[in-house]
Formats: C-alpha cells, structure tokens, sequence
C-alpha cells in the first residue's frame, strides 16, 4: 500500500581500487549488497596506468552508477580510502588535479540519491578484503597479457 511516500530502497557498496606502482597498472572494484548482507553485484575492472587514488575512485564511481541502476535511494559508501571518504564528505579538500575531474564526476553521480553516507572500514574488513580481491584478479589477468 502507497501512502504517498516513495518506498526507500538501502544498498550498500562496498569500493576499493588498487595500484601496482604508484602510478602504476591499476583496477577498481565495487560489491553492492541489500540490507540482509545478500550480494547484488560484483564488478571490477581495469583502468591502465592511474594512481592508487585514482583507482580508488574509479571503484566509487562504477559502484555509485551501478548503485542507481539497481534502484538504490539510500546509499551507505565503505571504503578503506580515507582519503576519498573525507573528500567526498567535505572534510578533506580535492588539491590534486588528478582527481578534481573523479572527485566532481562521483559528486554527480552521488547527488542522485536521495540520501548517501560515507563510511571508512579498516582495510580488513571482509567485504573490502573481497573487493581488494577482485582489483588483484583484474591486474593479475592484465599482468598475463
């Protein structure tokens, strides 16, 4: 039953982003689960030669549309980057020109949502261990070629 509120839809995502070298061959990743913990994408991907910062958020981004298609409202953001958790909160300001264009391209898409939170978790935790996991699938692969 409608009652005239849009039904709310939470998701989290879970980014990361990774860096052989700094700058050096690099990949993102990003794992979107539902408020049971159940897993309703995974994806990762390679991005060349970028800075661990900018994988980082490559993974925010790709996660954050990813996000929208799944009809996210509510959007909790965990990362093990507190240097793009306190940047896209404000805290932090963007001073490298690497990462101004990231930084504006993720705010885009972030104001999208009806509310978003940004978290940082200790690189141990399990879902970023996951998401760390998928970024080394992807440069191991690339690594082959």
């Amino acid at each position: 039953m409608n009652n005239g509120k849009d039904e709310e839809k939470t998701l989290f995502l879970y980014t990361d982003g990774a860096s052989r070298g700094n700058p050096g061959p690099s990949a993102w990743a990003y794992l979107i689960l539902d408020e049971k913990g159940a897993t309703l994408e995974e994806k990762a991907g390679g991005i060349g030669i970028r800075t661990n910062n900018e994988a980082e958020y490559h993974g925010l981004i790709e996660g954050l549309r990813a996000a929208l298609r799944q009809g996210g409202t509510k959007i909790s953001v965990c990362s093990d980057s507190e240097l793009v958790i306190r940047q896209m909160n404000g805290s932090y300001r963007v001073s490298a020109p690497r990462l101004l264009p990231l930084y504006l391209a993720a705010k885009s898409v972030a104001g999208k949502f009806r509310t978003i939170e940004y978290h940082s978790v200790p690189r141990e935790h399990p879902v970023i261990t996951r998401a760390d996991r998928l970024c080394n699938t992807v440069l191991d692969q690339e690594a082959r070629r």
